[in-house]
C-alpha cells in the first residue's frame, strides 16, 4: 500500500492563496506521503500545460509520485457530435496524465438529477457510456495508462452500477476509483460497497462522513451538509472521526490483497491542513494494525 493524499484536500488552502498546488505537494511530501493525486482545484491542465510540467517535476524534487489525474466529464450529450468531443477532450487529458508521469486517470462518466438517476435510466445510456470510456480506455492503453470511474454523483454510484460499467467496457485497463465513503451518497453501506468493488480497483480513496438520518437532521442549507438519494445527511469529516467503520473497511482493503495507490480525501469544514493530517497519521496507524 501506497499512502499518499489528494491535492484537493487542501482546497481551502488554496482557494484562499495560501497556497499553491506546488507548495501543496511539499506539504504532502513533509507529511509522509508517498504520492500525490491531482484533482484540479481552481486550474485546468489543458489550459496550462506547463503547470503539469511543475507538477511532475516538484514531485520527483520531493520524492513522491504523481499517482492519479482526475477529469470531470458527463457523456449525456444533446447529440452525436457533443459527445464525439467530448471523448477527444478527454483523450486529451490522457495526454495530460502521461505529461504528469501518472499511470492512473479518473474521468467522470455521467451524471443526472436525483431524481432521473434511476435504473431505468441507468440501463438504457449504458452501452452508450461504455463505448466512451472503452475509447478513452484504448486510447489511454498506448501509454500504460488504466482509466476509472469513480463512484460519485449519484448515477453511477452504487457499487452494482460500477460493476455494470467496468463489466460493460470489458478492457484489462478500464477499472474504478474506489471512493470509500461516497456510497453513502446512495444511502449504500460503505463496507458492502468495499468488499463489492475492492477486486475492481485500481485506486482507493478513504473519507469519513458524519451521518444523520431525517428524524436527527441538522437543519437545511448549512455549510457543508448535502443530501443522500435517500434523504439522509452528510458532512464530510476528519477521517476516523466520523460515523463510517474506517477501521473495519481498511481491514477489508488490507484481506483482500489490494496493494496500490490510496488517498486521504477530506471534505470537511475544519481547517484543511490539521484534519488532512490527522486523517493520514490514523489510516497510517491502522493500516499496521489491523
Amino acid at each position: 500500500m501506497k499512502l499518499g493524499i489528494g491535492l484537493h484536500c487542501l482546497r481551502q488552502a488554496l482557494a484562499a492563496g495560501q497556497m499553491t498546488p506546488l507548495d501543496v505537494i511539499e506539504w504532502i511530501a513533509e507529511a509522509g506521503g508517498e504520492h500525490v493525486e491531482i484533482v484540479p482545484v481552481g486550474f485546468d491542465l489543458l489550459e496550462q500545460p506547463e503547470l503539469a510540467d511543475a507538477i511532475r517535476d516538484k514531485a520527483e524534487q520531493v520524492g513522491i509520485a504523481v499517482s492519479n489525474y482526475c477529469v470531470p466529464v458527463n457523456f449525456i450529450t444533446q447529440d452525436e457530435a457533443s459527445f464525439e468531443q467530448l471523448i477527444e477532450k478527454v483523450k486529451r487529458h490522457v495526454d495530460v496524465t502521461t505529461r504528469l508521469g501518472a499511470k492512473l486517470m479518473r474521468h467522470d462518466v455521467a451524471s443526472r438529477p436525483i431524481g432521473d438517476a434511476t435504473i431505468v435510466n441507468f440501463n438504457r445510456d449504458l452501452p452508450k457510456l461504455a463505448e466512451a470510456c472503452r475509447r478513452i480506455a484504448d486510447y489511454a492503453a498506448q501509454y500504460g495508462i488504466t482509466t476509472s470511474v469513480e463512484n460519485h454523483g449519484y448515477y453511477v454510484q452504487a457499487s452494482e452500477r460500477v460493476q455494470a460499467l467496468v463489466h460493460a467496457v470489458n478492457r484489462d485497463n478500464y477499472r474504478t476509483t474506489l471512493d470509500t465513503g461516497n456510497f453513502l451518497c446512495v444511502d449504500e453501506d460503505p463496507l458492502i460497497g468495499v468488499r463489492n468493488n475492492i477486486g475492481i480497483a485500481s485506486m482507493v480513496h478513504l473519507k469519513d462522513f458524519y451521518i444523520r438520518t431525517p428524524d436527527r437532521s441538522p437543519g437545511d442549507k448549512l455549510p457543508g451538509w448535502l443530501r443522500t438519494a435517500g434523504g439522509n445527511q452528510l458532512r464530510g469529516s476528519i477521517v476516523g472521526q466520523g460515523d463510517i467503520a474506517v477501521r473495519e473497511v481498511i481491514r477489508t482493503i488490507k484481506s483482500s490483497g489490494y496493494d496500490g495507490y490510496v488517498s486521504i480525501e477530506f471534505e470537511g469544514v475544519e481547517e484543511c491542513r490539521s484534519a488532512t493530517k490527522q486523517g493520514f497519521d490514523y489510516v497510517k496507524r491502522v493500516w499496521d494494525e489491523v
